[in-house]
């Protein structure tokens, strides 16, 4: 390993253990809350299973880092697959996930007098069942998807190189055009929640004007609230789908690649301890944690 390696070594392997440590203690912390109360409310499903996923993704940028810094032997190339298994996997449910949730914020918060609206509005529970299970017909339409009964093991795969170069080809990412499309949908659907939060905020202040109120009322902030998270999220994915694209172009250079997936490793990061830190519940059992460590 060159000197650059080692630096991303340092950078992607802290950015495992903090990211798996936030994501960890989202699981734990909505888990208890569920045994406490006896309510496990739509929101806190949809956390935890975003850090779910969001520990499985980095445990498959882990791997496909690992593939890429040493030497491409034929173990190496069974850890470059079950790498991209896992990252295809949890990549596409993470971006789905948070999408979802930013969504959830959308319907939850924003106020509009539009019957289509006002319908889903009433129905949004089940509007984003009905969407994260039409997820697994967008999740089947990658065309490089992994094919797990072509991955062997044994030393026979060594010396025949047309199937090394096949297995090469069925694990790499996904077609970068193809890549992009699918992941776009989730990106404008993202979006397309800020913006609509960002025009019932506008119209809201309108209204507390018009009335000659303050512009610190509960509505008011609440929106401002869900706005820093949405937009949180829509950053960091934008930021994560675009080293994607550029590790994509640069298998073949090592550098790159690695830079860019430190940088990617940015968004499931940052992003659940946005969470954390935007999540009432989450916050008070943070503190509370900081507090008996200190103790």
């Amino acid at each position: 390993m060159n000197l650059l390696e080692w630096i991303v070594a340092i950078i992607i392997i802290t950015e495992f253990l903090l990211g798996n440590c936030a994501n960890i203690f989202i699981i734990l912390a909505n888990a208890i809350n569920c045994i406490k109360r006896r309510k496990f409310s739509s929101t806190d499903r949809m956390i935890t299973a975003l850090a779910i996923s969001r520990i499985g993704l980095l445990s498959g940028m882990l791997l496909n880092w690992h593939s890429t810094v040493f030497t491409a032997d034929t173990y190496n190339v069974q850890i470059r697959a079950w790498g991209r298994i896992i990252w295809t996997v949890t990549n596409h449910f993470s971006n789905w996930l948070g999408t979802m949730l930013s969504m959830f914020y959308l319907f939850k918060i924003a106020n509009f007098s539009n019957p289509l609206f006002l319908h889903l509005k009433r129905k949004i529970e089940k509007v984003l069942l009905v969407i994260f299970l039409g997820t697994f017909l967008v999740f089947v339409s990658y065309p490089g998807m992994v094919n797990i009964k072509k991955i062997g093991w044994g030393s026979d795969y060594e010396e025949n190189v047309t199937l090394k170069n096949n297995l090469k080809d069925i694990t790499s990412f996904a077609d970068i055009h193809i890549f992009g499309l699918i992941n776009i949908i989730p990106f404008c659907i993202s979006l397309t929640c800020v913006l609509l939060l960002i025009y019932s905020l506008v119209k809201h202040l309108r209204n507390m004007k018009h009335h000659s109120k303050g512009c610190q009322d509960p509505s008011t902030m609440v929106h401002i609230k869900a706005l820093q998270t949405v937009i949180s999220f829509l950053v960091l994915y934008a930021t994560y789908a675009l080293c994607v694209v550029i590790a994509g172009w640069s298998l073949q250079n090592s550098p790159v690649f690695l830079l860019c997936m430190a940088i990617g490793a940015v968004y499931p990061i940052g992003h659940s301890f946005i969470l954390i830190w935007g999540n009432q519940k989450l916050k008070q059992s943070l503190l509370l944690f900081l507090k008996q460590v200190r103790c």
